[in-house]
């Protein structure tokens, strides 16, 4: 996780850039043929919140025509809280544990695993917070 996070406004001169503070959560989600598991993913989809004070229109445009900006409209999300470090075999163990709930309780899940992590690397393992979140409906009847 960088921080900050700096992002420069795409103007004709470009001589100018704005910087936004670190941002949390900071979320991933696996982009693989099998994104059942995270364990399988060989790429990933990273996100951003930004803070409460941007909209749209006024977010700096970012200089990198790969970053992408996107509302994303509210969702109803199941999710799991947990501490420590994120290894693989952890977040693949997390996010097995979320999803036979959900199974249990009849809920449907509508994509793949999210994991959102709030804190910077020197945060220590046992402070961490970090979420596997599914988007669910539910529970059916």
């Amino acid at each position: 996780m960088a921080s900050p996070v700096i992002v420069e406004p795409q103007t004709q001169s470009n001589t100018s850039s704005e910087k936004i503070g670190m941002t949390a959560p900071v979320t991933v989600v696996p982009r693989a043929v099998e994104l059942s598991s995270m364990k399988s993913a060989n790429r990933w989809l990273v996100s951003f919140v930004m803070p409460s004070k941007f909209t749209l229109a006024t977010l700096p445009l970012p200089n990198d025509t790969a970053i992408k900006i996107r509302e994303i409209p509210a969702t109803t999300m199941a999710v799991l809280r947990y501490s420590w470090l994120n290894g693989i075999d952890r977040v693949q163990e997390k996010t097995e544990e979320l999803s036979l709930w959900l199974d249990a309780n009849h809920f449907t899940t509508l994509g793949p695993a999210q994991l959102a992590r709030y804190d910077p690397p020197w945060t220590l393992p046992m402070l961490r917070r970090n979420e596997i979140m599914f988007e669910v409906s539910g529970p059916a009847s």
